[in-house]
This record gives structure tokens, C-alpha cells and sequence, in this order.
């Protein structure tokens, strides 16, 4: 088994490095806002570390050549917006929405015409900007696009059988989630689990596949009891009947085109991948990453000669991801794009075209992406605005399925009680921002994030009076808002062009100032139980740590020395609970005292998706997320006895992300996520 090599790792040549923006600038024969620009949008290779005396950023010679000769040729071109026109005398490029018959009438709600028209405008003027052999630019010219669903329940998680003649997806039409399957062009949908599975959900992966003669839908599967979690892929047959178990032990899996090789990686730390022929039964591990961190969406090269997956660089957050690969019989991984962002779904459309999914920089999306895969230049395609939530591709790359997705959060806030709280006796909190996420309760006012394209912004909402306190253009907050004890202070991280810091500010907006920018920041901070320092995880060589950054400006100091993200401190200050690597699609609580040793902590274990924690007051009451991947409610968790208690019993369709308690420790604020998706076919021209 390998790992992930780690850019800085001993035997780099020293004088290969560029240890800021005006060297790799420099070397580019660039100005610094250009190699910026390069690295947000084209994905010139560069790293960061957390080390004070040392810069946030740095380059290798050796990359940034690599790259550039992968990008254009030997030449580094400047890539603005204004230059993406198409060259003079190219041919124009087409897109014929056209000509399968609508689904028929149903409730609402995605308009693929309306998409496809703004695919004919748009991809038309962006189709042939680039020159050359790279054609992955121009997927979707001349592409036809039929809607698949449009009924009242959500459908995602498509995939396609290998001749692409039919397609299965997770649904809540029949009130449940379930696998469905549909011959596209019947407008006949049919359930194939009945409400017999619960929990078959999970976003980070590819949930639904075929079997290579397209007899049997499998899908992603799990089951807690008392002796634990247990994931593995189970297999409904196409005609109809009970499903049974196909993969023990498999999380996500991969056949090749001929179906004489299989690739399929486990739950375990580091989601272990393994590959084995057909016939036999012992399989030959190929690659594991280090715990905590995940690799998923494993999937063949037309050729066989490599699998391609999705892993993480640094840290252990599904955010920052990027497309590797790796040959089959194992062997030192290779990163083949530079998105550092949520990457997910790869799919090979030709022999050297891979589709994908990506976030930007920004955090908007995720959209649809093409890389030729000797080139390696991605381009995103830009179709409508909807983003995605997931791609599938036919074994021949003529047929795609997608999930196109809108969404929408709302507030909820209702008093703590002896019994679960249900929505009815919940009351929906108005906003003046139209939505928002991550709400965060101090005496008396509501903290939130609101997001506006590139940009996101804090507001204080007291009484009926929202107040902008915080906004800067172009910069996303990756760590809610954290107030301190006496309410008059908050805390948070944000991200500019892949920079990280971390900022203080008066609860009224005044006196905002930057604490540190040296660090990789990751996840939630939390204030110190002195109130001079935030608590708040920073990457240390490809993992998360927690560290106590110094309002004063000195040197961060190490909290705790392994995997630890999102701390909460207990009101007196003796103990600060936080999340452990991830373990499949579990993760621990741990604890840890001020001066950073070890605290006993009953056994707690969470679903991921769910990592905020907080403390009632008295520091013996936590509360949590508990439940399925896609589905979970709050829960208190004696600390004392680990006894728990369910606080709330929202139905399958309320989806809570976020939370917070109230610093008496009387009300709960909880962020609602609706989510209307449905599936889009789209058949390509050939090639």
C-alpha cells in the first residue's frame, strides 16, 4: 500500500522552491495578480504550511513546469477572462436541446428547456476558445438533453446502465427514500427497494450502479445495531424481487468496460482500495490514505491502465478534494487536477476525456468539469445555474445523467422540553437575506452567514432589526461565526483566493482586525476559556490539529497532536469535546483539557455532516446530530453517564445541517436544508 506523497517531503531540492508570490511571479515572467488568477482558475500548482517564520505559500520549480507544458505546450499564457474568446474563422458550435419527448406534466420545478436554451448561448460562445487536440472544452456542442423527473419528491444519485438504456436514482416520491429505475422515454418509474431500506444515503460517495449485464441495481448500503456499523453494497434485481447482499464489506466499487476487473475500496480508515479479476476472490491492495482522510469515486481509465479517484491533498475535509490516479497493480498515486475544492462523480466520456464535478474556489457549485487527461487542463462547462449533486456516464460516453439541484436554508428556534420537539410546535425564523446557514445564538441576537455570489457576509439579527456586520468581496467564511462567553465578541475564519485567516470583531461590526493568516485553516473556532485565544484546527502535514491562536499576535501553540477538528469548550473551561478522523462514515468525540491532556469522555461515535457540537450550560450536557447520513436529529449526551435523550423528532423530509443553543441553555436554533433536484439525460454527438 502507498500514500499520498507530501509536497515537502525530505529529498525536494531546495533551490527548486519559491517561497512567495513575487518568486513564482518571477519565474512565470508574470505579474503577482496573474499566477494568482492561474492558480484559482487554471490550477498552477501551489501548497501552503502553517509555519510562522516561513510565508503561507509556496511553489517547485519543477511543478509550475510541468504544468505549464501541460497546459500550453512549453508556454505559460495568460488565461483573463477577456482573452477566453473563441479563435477567428473557428466553426460555430451548436447545441440542439431537442428532440426526445418531455416527461410527462408534473408539479414543478427545474426547466431543462430553459437550461438547455442557456446551454445554447453559453456553450456556444465558449466552445473552441482553445486551440489543439484538447476537445474536452466542447462536451456538450451539438448535445441533446431530455428531463428525466419531474414529480414531487427529489431525485439524485443517478447512474446509468452500461449500454445507457436504463437509469436508477435514490427517490422520496413514495414519502422514503428508495432505489428506482426508469427506462428513459417511458415516463414509467418503478421502486425496487418498497421502503425496505432506511438508510441508503450518502452524498461523498457514488451511491447506485449496475452490474456489467445491467440485470441488478446495486446500491450503498448501511446498518447500525449493537454491534456496530456495517456498510456494504447490496443489489435489487431490474425485473423485480427481494434485494440481497452483492459486495460485503464494499463501500463503492468499479468494473471495468469488460467486465473481467473489479475495483472497490472499504469502509476502513483511509477507505482502502483494492483491485481483483472477476474469477477470483483474493484482491490485491493498491492504495490507502491516511486516516481521516477519504478516496472515493474509484473508476477504471477506458484502457485499464490506471483507476482514477477522488482524494484530499491535505486534511480530512470532503471540501478540498482532487482527481488522482493510480495503476492497478499499485504503486505512487499521481494528482492529476488542482481544484482544491469539493471534486466528486468522474465519469470518462472517450478515451481521454473525464467529466467530473467541481466546486470553485469560492465555494459556489458544483459544476460540470471536462480535463483531458494527457493534457490536463480542466474547463468547466457552463450550463444554466443549477449546480450538481451527481454525473453517470453509459460505457460508451454517448449518454450522461446528472442531478441538477437548487437549494434553499431556513431557521427554525423552539424552547428545550422535557419531550421531542416536532415542527409543529416550531417556530420559522424570518430573514431579511431571503436564507442563510450557519446561525449561532448570543444573549439576546442571532448570528448567521449570508452568501451572495463570490461573497459571503455576517448579520446580527436582535428583535426585527438585521444588521450587517462583516462583508468583504470575493472572500467565503469557512468557520461560522463563534461568540464568546460575554457575548460581545465573535470570532471567524474566512477564505480569499485559497488564503485562510482568522478575524475578531465587536458584536456590533466595530473593531474587526485580523488575527492570523499564516495558518490552513480548517473547520470551526471556538473561543478559549481565558477568552484571550481561539481554538481552532490548522493543517500540520496533511492533518487537521487543533491549536490556541494568541489574540496578541504571538505563536499559536499546539492543543492536541493528532486529528482533531471543531472544539467546543465547556462553560467552565475545563474540558474542550472535538471530532475525531473519520472512520467510514463515522467519526469520535474526543476530549481534551486546557492544558492539552487527554480528558475520559463516554463513547460517543456520529454520522458525518454533523461535526458542530455544543454544551449546555453546567458543562455536563452536550448536544448533537445524531442519525442517518441524510437524515438526523438533535440529541443531549450526558457526559457523565453517557446516557442520551432525543430532543427533536423531525419527519424524514425536515434535513437539519446546523444548529446552536442558547447561552441559558433554554432554546435551540436549528438550520433547515431544502433541497428540489431532478435528473437530466443528455445524449452527446459523436466524437
Amino acid at each position: 500500500m502507498t500514500h499520498l506523497p507530501h509536497p515537502d517531503a525530505p529529498g525536494r531540492d531546495a533551490a527548486d522552491r519559491l517561497d512567495s508570490w513575487k518568486e513564482i511571479a518571477g519565474y512565470l515572467k508574470r505579474d503577482v495578480t496573474t499566477v494568482q488568477r492561474w492558480e484559482r482558475r487554471e490550477g498552477m500548482p501551489v501548497h501552503r504550511h502553517v509555519h510562522e517564520k516561513r510565508g503561507s505559500i509556496y511553489a517547485f520549480r519543477s511543478e509550475l513546469d510541468e504544468w505549464a507544458h501541460s497546459r500550453h505546450g512549453s508556454q505559460v499564457v495568460d488565461s483573463a477572462p477577456a482573452a477566453e474568446q473563441p479563435p477567428e474563422g473557428a466553426p460555430p458550435q451548436t447545441v440542439n436541446p431537442a428532440a426526445v419527448p418531455p416527461p410527462p406534466p408534473g408539479t414543478r420545478r427545474l426547466n431543462v428547456w430553459t437550461l438547455a436554451t442557456g446551454v445554447l448561448l453559453l456553450v456556444s460562445g465558449f466552445a473552441a476558445w482553445q486551440l489543439g487536440r484538447d476537445r474536452s472544452f466542447a462536451l456538450l456542442t451539438g448535445a441533446r438533453f431530455q428531463q428525466l423527473t419531474d414529480f414531487a419528491g427529489n431525485a439524485h444519485a443517478a447512474a446509468l446502465s452500461r449500454d445507457g438504456r436504463l437509469v436508477s436514482f435514490l427517490s422520496d416520491r413514495a414519502g422514503q427514500m428508495d432505489v428506482w429505475v426508469t427506462q428513459p422515454g417511458t415516463g414509467k418509474f418503478y421502486n425496487l427497494t418498497q421502503g425496505s431500506e432506511k438508510d441508503i444515503v450518502n452524498p461523498s460517495l457514488r451511491n447506485l450502479g449496475f452490474t456489467p449485464d445491467g440485470s441488478l441495481v446495486t446500491y450503498w448500503r448501511r446498518v447500525v445495531d449493537p454491534t456496530g456499523t456495517h456498510i456494504s453494497i447490496w443489489a435489487a434485481p431490474v425485473l423485480g424481487g427481494p434485494p440481497r447482499p452483492h459486495l460485503e464489506g464494499v463501500a463503492e466499487f468499479d468494473w471495468t468496460a469488460d467486465g473481467a476487473r473489479l475495483v472497490y475500496h472499504t469502509p476502513g480508515p483511509g477507505d482502502p482500495m483494492f483491485v481483483r479479476d472477476k474469477e477470483q476472490t483474493a484482491a490485491r491492495a493498491i492504495f490507502t490514505a491516511p486516516a481521516g482522510r477519504h478516496s472515493h469515486f474509484p473508476v477504471w481509465a477506458p484502457d485499464q491502465s490506471f483507476v482514477y479517484f477522488v482524494d484530499s491533498l491535505e486534511g480530512a475535509v470532503p471540501e478540498r478534494m482532487d482527481i488522482w490516479r493510480i495503476r492497478p497493480t499499485g504503486g505512487t498515486p499521481e494528482r492529476i487536477t488542482h481544484h482544491d475544492s469539493r471534486v466528486t462523480h468522474p465519469v470518462f466520456v472517450d478515451a481521454r476525456t473525464l467529466a467530473y464535478l467541481a466546486s470553485d474556489a469560492d465555494g459556489s457549485g458544483p459544476w460540470l468539469h471536462t480535463l483531458d487527461v494527457k493534457r490536463r487542463v480542466p474547463h468547466r462547462i457552463r450550463v444554466g445555474l443549477e449546480s450538481y449533486t451527481s454525473l453517470a456516464a453509459s460505457t460508451d460516453g454517448r449518454r450522461l445523467v446528472a442531478a441538477l439541484t437548487r437549494r434553499q436554508e431556513t431557521f427554525w428556534r423552539f424552547p428545550i422540553t422535557d419531550t421531542p420537539t416536532t415542527l409543529s410546535t416550531a417556530r420559522r425564523i424570518p430573514l431579511t437575506t431571503g436564507s442563510g446557514s450557519a446561525p449561532r445564538l448570543g444573549p439576546g441576537y442571532l448570528l448567521y452567514v449570508s452568501s451572495k455570489g463570490e461573497s459571503d457576509s455576517i448579520w446580527k439579527l436582535q428583535g426585527e432589526v438585521a444588521t450587517e456586520l462583516w462583508s468583504a468581496p470575493g472572500t467565503r467564511i469557512i468557520g461560522p461565526p463563534a461568540v464568546d462567553r460575554d457575548g460581545r465578541r465573535i470570532a471567524f475564519s474566512t477564505r480569499r483566493n485559497r488564503q485562510t485567516s482568522l478575524l475578531v470583531a465587536n458584536v456590533d461590526g466595530t473593531g474587526t482586525r485580523i488575527v492570523t493568516s499564516s495558518l490552513d485553516l480548517q473547520g470551526a473556532p471556538a473561543w478559549a476559556p481565558e477568552g484571550q485565544s481561539i481554538t481552532i484546527a490548522s493543517t500540520v502535514d496533511g492533518t487537521p490539529r487543533l491549536f490556541n491562536v494568541p489574540l496578541d499576535g504571538s505563536a499559536p501553540s499546539p492543543l492536541v497532536f493528532e486529528h482533531s477538528t471543531d472544539a467546543a469548550w465547556s462553560d467552565d473551561g475545563a474540558v474542550a469535546v472535538y471530532s475525531g478522523p473519520d472512520v467510514g462514515t463515522t467519526f469520535p468525540l474526543k476530549a481534551v483539557t486546557a492544558t492539552g491532556e487527554a480528558s475520559s469522555l463516554p463513547s460517543v461515535t456520529l454520522t458525518r455532516g454533523a461535526r458542530h457540537v455544543a454544551f449546555l450550560p453546567g458543562g455536563r450536557t452536550l448536544a448533537v446530530l445524531r442519525g442517518e447520513m441524510g437524515h438526523k436529529n438533535l440529541w443531549l449526551i450526558d457526559l457523565t453517564t453517557g446516557a442520551g435523550r432525543q430532543l427533536t423528532d423531525f419527519g424524514p423530509d425536515f434535513t437539519v445541517r446546523d444548529f446552536d443553543i442558547s447561552p441559558d441553555g433554554r432554546e435551540v436554533v436549528v438550520e433547515q436544508v431544502q433541497q428540489q433536484s431532478d435528473l437530466v439525460l443528455i445524449d452527446l454527438p459523436r466524437r
